[in-house]
């Protein structure tokens, strides 16, 4: 276990024990949207820049993660991003209505730190939970 490690634990552990945890989300500022994927699970944040106590400030509306059950870790990326097929059909006509609205950027996993957390699942981690094995 290295000192970074400890640090950013306590830091977690201190800014998920004092308000507030969530932003209020104002719908006529604009959002900030973090996707980080991996083969084994999927993380988002949602984001928005509030003006708080004077000073612009970005925070987190809403956080989502989940694992990547063994059905969906069976598509290509080749499938998911360039083949249009009925798995990705709902997802592309949902975003369609956005589209000129909105700016993708892509950021390195070790930069947005908000939707790829800085502790892994290793028995170091002090929250180290077991995975289940696989049938």
């Amino acid at each position: 276990m290295t000192q970074e490690i400890i640090k950013a634990y306590e830091k977690i552990r201190k800014d998920l024990t004092e308000a507030p945890l969530l932003f209020i989300p104002y719908w006529n500022i604009p959002f900030k949207f973090y996707i980080d994927a991996c083969g084994d699970g999927l993380g988002e944040a949602l984001h928005q820049v509030q003006i708080i106590d004077d000073k612009s400030t970005e925070g987190p509306v809403s956080y989502i993660s989940r694992e990547i059950p063994p059905t969906e870790a069976r598509y290509g990326s080749s499938q998911i991003m360039k083949t249009p097929n009925r798995n990705m059909l709902r997802w592309q006509t949902m975003i369609k209505e956005y589209r000129g609205s909105m700016t993708i950027v892509h950021k390195a996993g070790n930069i947005h730190k908000n939707a790829d957390g800085p502790l892994a699942n290793t028995t170091d981690n002090p929250a180290y939970v077991p995975l289940e094995a696989e049938p």
